[in-house]
């Protein structure tokens, strides 16, 4: 994956009132840039857009900021993580595949039982079931969960935070149909909107993205040919920021989207995900 910074870019750091240009990655070691509410993280984020204009900005939210063993920001898909600064083993990584092969399996039986609309997409594209096992907790996957929604980011960041909240800021190749390859970023990102089944409501409501490696990682004998700094989407920062969530919503202006918008609980696909994942355990997977 190509690093963002072999371009101009500009982003916010600590002591700096608004967007300056940065240079190599060392604004991925400073400190989240602090905001005070959701109208100064839209500004802020309105003002990177501005300046980053060769980039589409994609979001993410989480409750804290992970460090690589260097230092870094590091933004990983959780089939990738390891323990504290520690990389996951080969012998672990062949496991995680494994069981990822075998869910993809169950997924689609399942699926094909269910009779539900786009069982012809689900067989064909392993980027579908992937999307759908990662955005319904049945299994880790190579891939990032990301949102176009700002609003979203910040949510998903406050929910169970208690006072630091973090929304990231990643900058992608612009995009084209449902599935954009980027061979020169060796990125690809998947708008999961024209990719998933309307019975998947979870990722619709969630305005979500997967980011990737291009070529794909499919296996773990692929993922031997890359060092794991190269697969760490912390690569594509552009942006960091930190709130309090107790403060951060105050007003009606912008309120938190809830939970049970985020992750609803009649959501068709909801019984069928926990299937696979109930079957998943029974097989030993």
């Amino acid at each position: 994956m190509e690093t963002i910074t072999e371009y101009k870019l500009w982003s916010f750091t600590n002591g700096s009132p608004g967007a300056t240009v940065v240079q190599r990655q060392d604004y991925r070691k400073a400190a989240a840039y602090e905001v005070a509410s959701y109208f100064d993280l839209a500004t802020k984020v309105a003002e990177l857009q501005f300046h980053n204009r060769d980039h589409i900005l994609l979001f993410r939210g989480q409750g804290g900021d992970y460090r690589n063993r260097a230092g870094y920001s590091s933004l990983k898909p959780s089939l990738l993580r390891g323990t504290g600064h520690k990389n996951p083993s080969l012998d672990e990584l062949r496991k995680r595949f494994a069981r990822l092969t075998a869910a993809e399996k169950i997924l689609a039986e399942e699926y094909l039982a269910a009779g539900l609309l786009g069982m012809e997409r689900m067989g064909r594209h392993g980027i579908v079931r992937w999307a759908i096992l990662q955005h319904y907790e049945v299994c880790a996957t190579p891939l990032l969960d990301v949102t176009h929604s700002l609003r979203i980011a910040a949510s998903f960041a406050s929910h169970g935070a208690d006072r630091e909240a973090y929304v990231f800021v990643l900058g992608v190749p612009y995009l084209s149909g449902g599935i954009t390859v980027s061979a020169e970023a060796g990125l690809q990102t998947v708008r999961l909107s024209s990719v998933c089944p309307p019975s998947a409501v979870r990722p619709h409501l969630q305005e979500g993205y997967l980011l990737g490696e291009y070529p794909e990682i499919a296996g773990i004998g692929q993922k031997a040919l890359y060092l794991h700094h190269e697969m760490d989407f912390g690569r594509r920062l552009v942006a960091k920021f930190r709130f309090d969530p107790r403060t951060f919503w105050k007003g009606h202006s912008f309120p938190i989207v809830g939970r049970h918008e985020l992750y609803p609980s009649d959501d068709p696909l909801l019984d069928l995900a926990r299937r696979v994942a109930k079957k998943l355990e029974q097989d030993g997977g």
